[in-house]
């Protein structure tokens, strides 16, 4: 076996070829766009470079066929909470299910980060933000959603016979979009549908600047200080509502008020891998054009869910249930498309999440993802992520 460095457009390219090669046969794999992955390693594109590095290295046999590659980074933003050790990263791993091309691309991976100065080693995680290419699939090794890894059942024993225990677990949480709400949750959105002072709205792709402000208000409130996420300003909400414009879904989107001041949002977006899949993982001119063609004629069927919160003063007050409702309203209504529903994930260390998510209804567990890290003194104590208070 040959471990080769990406340094160049030729290897950079069989970085995504390794992929391609092990998945070809596999009909839940969903090819991502090629750029979305080579702009991780473009620091033009990922603000990450400005606090961190990253190397590649690719595996061969001995017939020179592509058989594994992976990724390891430094990234002084990176943190947990309870780290007492500096933690680097690897990520994009795939391999062969051989133990011992698994360990020379670890080994690889470990060593350079050694020579970093990192104590330990998570994985497989993003070189960049949380909420794309993040943990091993360990349950529920369906279509991965958009910016969501996917991999066989065997990479869990790779990693784990390697030594690797589980961080945290990312649970993601499925929802059978035109089934009957539950009547609790007919019985508590009712309180709120009665009242005058509480109203709803979907967002309209004409008052982008409007939402952005009721969206900045809720996260701030709900999420800003916690964990180290910092306060969002209008005009960055506004950047990324023009960002999803373009496959942005207006009944998909909403907003709770209480006397015009905004108290929940419950953002959701069709799942782009429903429409990416058909591309092969380009995006030049040709390909944009046709994907405009097969958002146009293809029903998307699944949408994720990718914000969903509640201001302190109104949580647990049944604002959850309201906002549901006046979603179902329109997601449920004859002709629309969506059949599947499945939320980003939530970590295991949040158990108040997790049961804001369990109760939205008939929530199942669709997937299961695990972080997973490596201490390089083998000696010390392995420390779970610390539960969240």
């Amino acid at each position: 076996m040959q471990l080769i460095p990406v340094n160049n457009p030729a290897t950079a390219q069989q970085f995504l070829q390794v992929a391609v090669e092990l998945y070809k046969r596999d009909p839940k794999w969903i090819r991502p766009l090629d750029k979305d992955i080579n702009e991780v390693f473009d620091a033009k594109k990922n603000k990450a470079f400005r606090f961190g590095e990253v190397e590649r290295w690719i595996l061969m046999d001995d017939e020179g066929k592509l058989i594994g590659r992976i990724a390891a980074f430094i990234n002084q933003k990176y943190k947990n909470k309870g780290d007492d050790v500096p933690v680097g990263g690897i990520g994009f791993f795939e391999s062969i299910n051989n133990q011992q091309a698994a360990d020379l691309l670890l080994d690889n991976a470990k060593h350079w980060l050694i020579q970093k100065g990192m104590e330990a080693m998570d994985g497989p995680i993003n070189f960049g933000e949380r909420d794309k290419w993040w943990g091993l699939v360990t349950q529920g090794f369906d279509e991965p959603m958009y910016g969501m890894n996917y991999n066989p059942p065997y990479y869990k024993e790779l990693l784990e016979n390697y030594g690797f225990k589980a961080f945290f677990h990312q649970i993601c949480f499925g929802l059978h979009p035109k089934a009957p709400l539950q009547k609790k949750i007919h019985e508590r959105h009712a309180v709120y549908d009665n009242n005058p002072d509480f109203s709803s709205k979907h967002i309209k792709k004409d008052q982008l600047e409007s939402f952005a402000a009721d969206f900045a208000t809720v996260y701030n409130k709900a999420w800003a200080g916690h964990g180290g996420l910092k306060q969002m300003a209008k005009e960055q909400v506004l950047l990324l509502f023009k960002t999803m414009k373009p496959v942005m879904d207006e009944k998909l989107i909403w907003f709770a008020y209480h006397k015009n001041e905004p108290i929940a949002m419950f953002v959701n977006i069709p799942d782009l891998n429903q429409w990416f899949k058909y591309l092969n993982g380009k995006f030049d001119l040709f390909h944009k054009l046709k994907f405009l063609w097969i958002k146009k004629f293809i029903p998307n069927k699944k949408f994720s869910g990718i914000v969903f919160g509640v201001v302190p003063e109104w949580q647990g007050k049944g604002i959850d249930a309201y906002i549901i409702g006046e979603a179902a309203k329109l997601i449920q209504y004859p002709g629309v498309s969506y059949t599947q529903y499945e939320m980003q994930w939530i970590g295991d260390f949040n158990p108040k999440m997790i049961n804001v998510a369990e109760g939205l209804g008939d929530t199942f567990r669709s997937r299961n993802l695990t972080t997973y890290r490596y201490l390089f003194d083998r000696t010390k104590e392995f420390k779970r992520h610390p539960m969240l208070t």
